[in-house]
């Protein structure tokens, strides 16, 4: 049994002739009428009395009546939703970002693809990197924005764009040119993402560094937003690190100085899904709203790059670089 079949019998007990039916159905009437008598032959009971100007249904073909309609509305509504969902009239995107993504406009690119699909509900996650790739990890969200690097296996990893990490400070001895591990370590510091702690992948970059170096990095502050951070950093409390988009936001406070590290360290930030699963069209979408945001950032100054071993252009079909892309800095 088949939808066409069901689609044939309904049609011709409508319009009462194989005839009428197959010109609704833009077929023939032999068409028609063998549909309809495989039909019967499967279900082992005639559906309509042959021979008069009109077909005159049986028994079974008033019984099965309801049946098929319900079962022709669940394919042409399936098929509806599916056609919804692709055109992005309606469904739910799930995808994570990093902590600080309302530096990078992330906020207006919700809002633009908002604009753009507003049948569609949007749920962002906006926890540290690390969290967001757990949570992708275990499925919970489809995909997501991040910094490097991260552990979670089974990932497929796509590197954009890289920030370059500055050291900020506004004590009156601050260092005017880079500074080196030896510098950071003996400095009184806080660090922000006290949740994640050394998880972070910013924090984690710095403590690797030093631990080859056989220096330690202990801040003397930690709390979770950088913003308190940069309120602490402004009264001279303590110094910390930032990425060159935040140092360069508009809401920077005055009086931070900020300056390289002699060996450049940076934030690399990347779209990032679960191997072997597809997207949703609405979270694809977004995804490729985010590569051409971040994309167009790169160039802008010295401590902005594309992420190394990437190009412009759409996102590739299944996302093109492995969870090595997590040795990417």
């Amino acid at each position: 049994m088949t939808i066409t079949q069901l689609r044939a019998f309904l049609t011709a007990l409508e319009r009462g002739s194989f005839t009428a039916a197959a010109v609704e159905l833009e077929s023939t009437q032999a068409s028609i009428s063998e549909l309809v008598a495989r039909l019967e032959r499967e279900l082992g009971a005639p559906l309509f009395l042959r021979g008069g100007r009109r077909l005159v249904p049986t028994e079974s073909a008033l019984a099965l009546r309801a049946h098929a309609e319900l079962a022709v509305s669940a394919i042409e509504n399936g098929i509806e939703t599916m056609r919804s969902l692709n055109a992005l009239e309606t469904g739910t995107c799930t995808f994570g970002v990093l902590r600080n993504a309302a530096y990078y406009d992330l906020s207006d690119l919700v809002q633009r693809f908002h604009d753009r699909h507003p049948g569609v509900r949007v749920r962002l996650v906006g926890l540290n990197s690390a969290l967001v790739a757990r949570s992708i990890a275990a499925g919970e969200v489809e995909a997501g924005l991040l910094v490097l690097p991260v552990d979670e296996t089974g990932l497929t990893i796509t590197p954009l764009f890289r920030d370059e990490v500055v050291y900020a400070s506004a004590r009156p001895d601050a260092p005017t040119g880079p500074v080196d591990l030896t510098d950071v370590a003996a400095a009184k510091l806080v660090l922000y993402d006290a949740y994640a702690g050394w998880d972070d992948p910013t924090r984690r970059q710095l403590r690797e560094r030093a631990s080859a170096a056989g220096l330690v990095i202990d801040p003397a502050i930690e709390v979770e937003n950088v913003e308190t951070a940069l309120g602490l950093v402004a009264s001279g409390t303590a110094d910390t690190i930032v990425s060159r988009t935040i140092a360069e936001s508009a809401s920077f406070p005055p009086g931070i100085s900020v300056v390289p590290f002699a060996e450049p360290l940076y934030d690399t930030i990347a779209l990032v899904r679960r191997e072997g699963t597809h997207l949703s069209p609405a979270t694809r979408r977004l995804a490729e709203m985010a590569q051409h945001l971040l994309r167009s950032r790169t160039g802008s100054h010295p401590g902005r790059t594309a992420a190394a071993g990437t190009a412009g252009g759409d996102l590739p079909d299944g996302w093109t670089r492995p969870r090595d892309g997590n040795a990417q800095r």
